[in-house]
């Protein structure tokens, strides 16, 4: 069985559609984009570098998750 890059080609489009999501925020909540850095994960605390704003992408989608039921 293939994987699911495997099975639809590459037109150019993001590789993480999310992404371009993120910037959509809603005023009063900031945007995953618009978070600074702050040396550990946004949603689980978890200790980071001082780039990265989450640990993996569970913890970004279940921050816009959270993020899309507090609005």
């Amino acid at each position: 069985m293939e994987t699911t890059q495997e099975s639809f080609p590459d037109k150019g489009l993001a590789a993480e559609p999310v992404l371009a999501a993120a910037g959509m925020g809603t005023p009063g909540m900031p945007s995953r984009a618009s978070l600074p850095p702050k040396g550990s994960c946004w949603y689980c605390e978890k200790p980071l570098d001082s780039v990265r704003r989450f640990c993996g992408k569970s913890c970004a989608s279940s921050f816009d998750e959270e993020a899309e039921f507090t609005r």
